[in-house]
């Protein structure tokens, strides 16, 4: 009885696992083994060239570039994403006419394709024509092009995704806080705490298991934009805005340079993978409370 379960059970996870291993375990694989390898070049094959493409990255001043880009995008994304996706959630939860109204405008962003949110601030940071512009000229300013200049293009975008991911985040937050007891709010009031501290020991403690999950996806989503820099600066200005993946996608597709874009493939996601082992490291005993 239990071996016949056992095989109906493996036959319900089979097309998932196969699913799994086409699509994501084989591609791995055989990315870490091209990054060993050189490109192929018409009818030149591949050849075996063991780690000279990972010395060929260390000596690559735009990967170092695109990196420390990267970081600096992570940094001003993934606190302002959390903590603007929390306070919208407590906003919400609250009871007040047009809530709906409300949780639907905060969360209309995340549906928009990330091409569609690329053109729409496109529309805001044109030079002359766009809206920032338009506004700051009624106060008698000049132009301005942010996505033209190396001080503020990547601070634009930054804007942009945190516009685009902080709807999303905050349905988790929601959907947390509407899980927490609210009898312990109420006896945290009758002892005399104030708002502040309802939240600071209470509530936040409470959500640590959605902000561990939260935190994991907005690295990741730090990691893995290219669509809105494809379209509002290519990289630009001398690189300035150009992400790690972004520059993946110039060295794979623009410059067919499959070898070297595998090995910086695998050196993103080591990345990653440092960077959600440390999250969990961080948060577990904030998480697996008694």
């Amino acid at each position: 009885m239990l071996s016949r379960q056992w095989i109906h059970g493996w036959l319900l996870l089979l097309p998932a696992l196969a699913f799994i291993f086409l699509f994501t375990h084989i591609p791995a694989v055989t990315t870490i083994w091209n990054s060993f390898q050189s490109t192929p070049r018409g009818r030149r094959p591949s050849q075996f060239v063991g780690l000279d493409n990972y010395e060929r990255l260390i000596g690559d001043p735009v990967f170092w570039k695109v990196l420390v880009n990267n970081l600096w995008f992570a940094l001003g994304t993934i606190p302002v994403s959390i903590a603007l996706s929390i306070a919208m959630a407590l906003f919400v939860n609250r009871a007040f006419a047009g809530r709906s109204l409300v949780r639907m405008a905060y969360f209309t962003p995340t549906v928009l394709p990330l091409i569609a949110v690329a053109n729409i601030w496109l529309f805001f940071y044109t030079p002359g024509f766009g809206l920032i512009d338009q506004v700051l000229g009624a106060f008698g300013r000049g132009q301005t092009n942010l996505l033209g200049s190396p001080d503020t293009a990547l601070g634009a975008i930054i804007v942009v995704s945190i516009w685009k991911e902080a709807g999303f985040f905050m349905i988790f937050y929601l959907a947390a806080l509407q899980a927490i007891p609210p009898q312990l709010a109420e006896a945290a009031r009758i002892e005399g705490a104030g708002g502040w501290t309802i939240f600071r020991r209470i509530t936040f403690p409470m959500m640590m298991p959605t902000t561990l999950f939260v935190s994991i996806n907005a690295v990741i989503n730090a990691f893995r934009l290219v669509d809105h820099i494809f379209i509002l600066t290519g990289g630009g200005p001398d690189n300035a805005s150009s992400l790690l993946l972004y520059y993946i996608y110039e060295t794979s597709f623009r410059f067919w340079d499959t070898a070297y874009g595998a090995t910086l493939t695998v050196v993103m996601l080591a990345l990653l993978g440092l960077f959600a082992i440390g999250q969990f490291f961080l948060f577990d005993r904030k998480v697996h409370y008694k």
